[in-house]
């Protein structure tokens, strides 16, 4: 069989990143056979191969390449993407260090491995042109995720969050495949470029196994991103998975859902969107809401920042929303800052978590005094997402809510505002905790000098990108206007 039929050397440079990052998942498996035990050897080998795969990504230079027979498409917004999710599984391993030593014992060869699997899974989603190729993306991420949810074997509710999130998991993939079917029924392909060409020419089988198709889909990415009403596995899966993987988890499998979703409404159904503007509305709507809401009943640290994190994706679906360079811009600007503050958030919680304490509100009484540096950047963390000046979380919602204004949602940005404030009560509530309360439970953080510099970092990029946002601005808006151009030329 001559295999050049089916693909080219260019279609392999194309996912050089890919190959790369599979070559050293496979490395520090077979590491972990060899029962090498040097103190992060696996993770320091996982961390080269991220940085490897990010320098090829960086010196591609983000131009538009069509790979395998239009499979793939590759540009400036899947470049940014890319970036996003090498950055934050770089991140999630250098925290991991201290926190899997503390809470399983030496760290495990599959843990660093699941975590480029996964990378690998979200930069096939964003990069996909096609159903099928969004499918394997998103189901390479979601098995390396329900491993990294469970993997504390002696834990109860990692085990709990670990089964709960496989079952709910495998329940919203098969509305995502069913929907992939009837599009494929309806339209005879599940290539982006031809759904949108069966589309506006008029060549389907039924409308109204198009729109159940879409909606099918819809309800799949809504899961991944946790939009209400399906966002009820988030609380239990955060709170039960090992802290560093629920940064993980909240931070760039959410990106990869809000990438692929952008892609396959602005490439396939660009006629037909229009049809579906209400139902993102009333998406935006509720999640804001019910995030929030639930999130001022919560005393459980993790499970406050997950239901927080609902809020964030209601937010995010006001770019969606919109959906023009502007609102696209938007939505990679806030995906970044999103991530650098759970990312933070979430460390912090990782070095003062113990097996029975470290999780509560109360846990965090008088924590200013004892350890005043951890304080100040969670501080800096809470502020920047309940959206206060000059931090990079009001550049943020300033950028999706003005997206919004302009395009004519006033009253979902009068709703978004409301639930911004309301937010205010349960971010002040933890720094009240840390600074204004009586000492509680001694709190001792263990964490490696390498995650105690990288919180500090996060924390400088916090005030960096509140005060001077334009180079990241730019950026988002460069890979903005790309993912518009296709937009404009379908």
């Amino acid at each position: 069989m001559d295999l050049s039929l089916y693909f080219t050397s260019a279609d392999l440079a194309g996912i050089t990143p890919e190959i790369i990052l599979t070559i050293t998942a496979l490395l520090v498996l077979t590491l972990d056979m060899t029962r090498i035990t040097r103190p992060g050897l696996y993770l320091l080998v996982a961390i080269i191969g991220l940085i490897t795969a990010g320098y090829v990504i960086v010196q591609s230079g983000g131009g538009e390449r069509s790979l395998f027979g239009g499979m793939l498409l590759l540009n400036k917004f899947t470049l940014f993407l890319d970036i996003l999710y090498l950055s934050v599984g770089l991140a999630t391993l250098v925290f991991s260090q201290g926190y899997l030593e503390k809470r399983g014992g030496e760290t495990q060869g599959e843990y660093p491995a699941l975590i480029l699997f996964a990378v690998i899974g979200m930069m096939l989603m964003t990069r996909a042109n096609d159903l099928v190729m969004v499918f394997l993306g998103l189901e390479l991420l979601s098995l390396s995720l329900y491993v990294l949810v469970g993997f504390l074997h002696h834990s109860l509710l990692s085990n709990e969050a670990g089964l709960k999130y496989l079952l709910l998991g495998a329940f919203s993939t098969g509305f995502f495949l069913f929907g992939a079917t009837l599009i494929y029924g309806t339209t005879g392909s599940t290539n982006f470029n031809n759904i949108a060409s069966a589309i506006s020419l008029g060549a389907i089988l039924s409308n109204g196994y198009l729109s159940l198709g879409i909606g099918l889909l819809l309800i799949g990415f809504a899961f991944k991103v946790a939009l209400v009403p399906f966002h009820m596995w988030s609380p239990d899966v955060y709170q039960g998975a090992p802290t560093t993987v629920t940064a993980f988890l909240c931070t760039a499998p959410k990106a990869a859902g809000f990438g692929a979703l952008l892609k396959v409404l602005i490439i396939a159904f660009p006629e037909v969107y229009s049809q579906w503007q209400n139902i993102f509305w009333i998406l935006a709507a509720l999640t804001m809401s019910v995030g929030n809401i639930s999130a001022l009943m919560q005393s459980n640290v993790k499970r406050m920042l997950a239901f927080s994190s609902i809020s964030h994706a209601g937010y995010l679906v006001l770019g969606v929303l919109v959906l023009d360079s502007v609102g696209l811009s938007a939505v990679l600007f806030y995906l970044v800052i999103y991530s650098v503050m759970n990312l933070g958030s979430f460390a912090i919680i990782a070095a003062v978590e113990k097996e029975e304490s470290g999780l509560g509100l109360e846990d965090y009484r008088g924590l200013a005094t004892r350890h005043p540096w951890l304080a100040a950047a969670m501080t800096l963390f809470m502020i920047s997402m309940a959206g206060f000046p000059p931090t990079a979380g009001f550049i943020a919602k300033y950028g999706l809510f003005s997206a919004a204004v302009a395009n004519g949602y006033i009253w979902l940005v009068v709703i978004a505002v409301i639930n911004t404030l309301v937010s205010v009560y349960y971010y002040i509530r933890l720094i009240v905790n840390m600074y204004m309360e009586e000492e509680g439970k001694a709190l001792y953080p263990v964490s490696t000098m390498p995650a105690r510099m990288l919180i500090g970092i996060l924390a400088i990029f916090v005030i960096i990108f509140g005060v001077a946002p334009s180079y990241l601005l730019e950026m988002a808006a460069e890979a903005g206007n790309m993912a518009n151009f296709l937009f404009s030329t379908h």
